[in-house]
């Protein structure tokens, strides 16, 4: 009878254990639970994680929806595809927020927008320019450029029939490049509301029906929710920052520059730390991004004509030739239909003429100081001319630079003449007459 008891008394301890942790977060929370997150920067592997990493963190929590602010010009279609799955898998309602007032979600941004469980945009926000850009155009890209469209199109198609939205103005955004203004995207039915604020739309929706991506129907309670917001850490900041391709490319840049003057001039250090750090975080950059080779090529192709100009006299082609090679790598370094998520004209321009200028002079300065003669140590003595202190026959003593040396001469040559060093031979200077040399 004991041991009955005393197993009944630790079941009930256990029991305990367990319940009172639920009962501490009931209590905790008397109001519904919603999970900011904030979408402020271009769409790419790091952003794209850290979305996820904040959706599965929501879920942990038992949230009561999941509020993901959207101010984005697009980014990496990859990403944007792991984003939109990642709110189809959330447990919790997702609702995708443009704002604040004069925010867009713009190319890949629409595809998110129009993915959320409840697509809702503040009052003066834009959103859709989704079409594909191929970079230089042309007739032979013509047929990519279609497949590409046609990807594009039947994926927001197919995310605009699940969520119930205008199919056909989904569409116009990736085929004509149409954007909407939130009363445009209100009346064309891609969104289910406008609302100022947050509160707003927990107000408008609170104690209605979402339908989910499976078909399930979810009445949420956001009435007096409480908000919490998921930042992203420091670090994720910086690297956010640092994967978009026109920053890892200047850093790129900068990397190069400070190496090739670390090199040139070894023991400054300074150039030598910060290079390596610039180009440790454009390769970190670029590890995410679809790199395009042949971008690759054209870069390397114009560091090789830098380089041929420094030692050539091609009055400037050569150069020309470098700096239009790096800009065309550069705008087709990185390989996305939207041009958001591609180093822009203006950056790759504003890298390629300094870094070409910069690249030749430096080279140039490498080049002639290799050329110019030594004018210290025993390799700088020869050449010199000197006058003669004493008599040479065949040694002597001779001035050179303010300095008495022991010289010899095959000939003999007289005080007071003027000598000519020829070679050095330990401390002494072998000489001629320098009036045999005219």
């Amino acid at each position: 009878m004991s041991r009955r008891i005393l197993r009944t008394a630790l079941y009930l301890l256990f029991a305990l254990a367990f319940t009172l942790p639920c009962q501490e977060i009931r209590a905790a929370r008397p109001r519904p639970l919603v999970v900011e997150i904030k979408l402020d920067k271009m769409i790419h592997q790091v952003s794209a994680d850290f979305v996820e990493r904040a959706i599965r963190h929501a879920n942990e929590e038992n949230a009561d929806a999941i509020l993901l602010e959207l101010d984005t010009p697009g980014g990496l279609v990859t990403s944007t595809q792991e984003l939109v799955q990642a709110i189809y898998a959330s447990h919790a309602p997702v609702i995708t927020y443009v704002a604040p007032s004069g925010s867009s979600a713009a190319s890949g941004g629409f595809f998110v927008l129009l993915a959320g469980d409840l697509a809702v945009m503040a009052p003066g926000t834009n959103t859709g320019a989704s079409h594909p850009v191929m970079i230089l155009g042309g007739e032979p890209n013509k047929t990519m450029s279609e497949k590409i469209e046609s990807d594009l199109a039947s994926y927001i198609r197919s995310i605009a029939q699940k969520r119930g939205r205008n199919v056909a103005l989904a569409e116009d955004a990736v085929r004509k490049s149409s954007s909407f203004t939130d009363k445009e995207a209100l009346e064309g039915k891609l969104i289910d509301a406008v609302a100022a604020s947050p509160r707003e739309i927990f107000a408008q929706y609170d104690g209605k029906a979402v339908q989910r991506f499976n078909g399930a129907s979810t009445t949420v309670h956001l009435a007096d929710a409480e908000i919490e917001t998921y930042p992203m850490t420091h670090i994720e900041t910086l690297l956010a920052r640092v994967a978009d391709p026109n920053i890892a490319f200047l850093l790129g840049a900068i990397g190069l520059a400070c190496l090739y003057l670390e090199f040139t001039h070894p023991g400054t250090v300074a150039p030598g730390v910060v290079g390596a750090i610039s180009l440790v975080l454009a390769l970190y950059a670029f590890n995410f991004l679809p790199i395009n080779y042949a971008g690759v090529l054209l870069i390397l192709t114009a560091l090789a004509l830098f380089a041929l100009e420094a030692k050539l006299t091609s009055h400037g082609v050569l150069a020309a030739g470098g700096v239009v090679a790096l800009v065309l790598g550069a705008m087709i370094l990185v390989k996305s239909p939207w041009p958001e998520a591609r180093i822009h004209f203006s950056t790759a321009l504003t890298v390629a003429l300094p870094l070409g200028i910069i690249t030749v002079i430096l080279l140039r300065f490498a080049i002639a100081a290799k050329r110019r003669k030594a004018v210290t140590g025993e390799a700088g003595m020869i050449g010199l001319v000197g006058v003669a202190q004493t008599d040479l026959d065949p040694e002597g003593k001779i001035m050179v630079r303010g300095e008495i040396w022991g010289a010899r001469a095959a000939t003999r040559i007289p005080q007071g003449a003027r000598v000519l060093v020829r070679n050095i031979e330990g401390l002494t200077l072998v000489v001629e007459s320098a009036a045999e040399t005219r």
